[in-house]
């Protein structure tokens, strides 16, 4: 039988992290003033 691999991937490295969170903001960002603009709308629509 082999062993099962037990070896956590490896951390990522600080650039990599950055990375990683300017490109949540770009696509975040974005989607939460969205989400802000239609629950104003529907506000709008429902109750005026």
């Amino acid at each position: 039988m082999t062993e099962p691999n037990t070896s956590a991937p490896p951390a990522a490295a600080p650039d990599r992290r950055l990375l990683m969170t300017v490109t949540w903001l770009w696509v975040g960002l974005p989607f939460c003033y969205g989400v802000y603009e239609l629950i104003l709308k529907l506000k709008l629509m429902f109750t005026g």
